[in-house]
């Protein structure tokens, strides 16, 4: 028998690998691999339609910065002003749309990058009350819960 993570010689009946030192078998049991692919599934999923959510007020921001030339007068000399901040606004929540769709896709398809980013993203989320808060919350429930990201990486592994 061989290890997984070096490749080393295991003797028969041991624990723990005595070249990298990591466990022998399933890292974790079979109820709580199968507890966090579940939450992973649904956090992929909450990240997904939250980024969805995001592209509503960016366009509209977006739209409303196009149009504000229309509202204020063309020979103000502050407009250009005002619609680059709007634009830049739009485009913020633009970039915050895409990143919860690409991390939400990370998170379901199981990718190794996509954990470090859902937990930043997570602890970003947690200054936006009442939905944000609790997305951040429950990303940093279930992603925090392993220590040391042995149970994900683990589960990046097996796809």
């Amino acid at each position: 028998m061989f290890c997984n993570r070096c490749g080393a010689e295991i003797q028969p009946g041991s624990l723990v690998c005595a070249n990298c030192v990591r466990r022998i078998g399933d890292p974790v049991s079979a109820a709580a691999q199968s507890r966090l692919e579940r939450h992973l599934q649904t956090l992929g999923t909450l990240w997904m339609s939250i980024g969805g959510l995001f592209l509503i007020p960016a366009v509209a921001i977006m739209v409303f910065g196009h149009g504000v030339r229309w509202v204020v007068h063309n020979h103000e000399p502050w407009p250009d002003v005002v619609q680059f901040l709007i634009y830049v606004a739009g485009g913020s929540l633009t970039i915050l749309a895409a990143g919860g769709v690409c991390v939400g896709l990370g998170l379901i398809q199981r990718r190794p990058w996509a954990r470090i980013s859902a937990i930043i993203l997570g602890g970003l989320a947690l200054f936006h009350p009442p939905f944000g808060t609790a997305l951040g919350v429950y990303t940093l429930w279930v992603l925090l819960a392993d220590e040391h990201g042995e149970q994900y990486r683990y589960l990046t592994d097996q796809t």
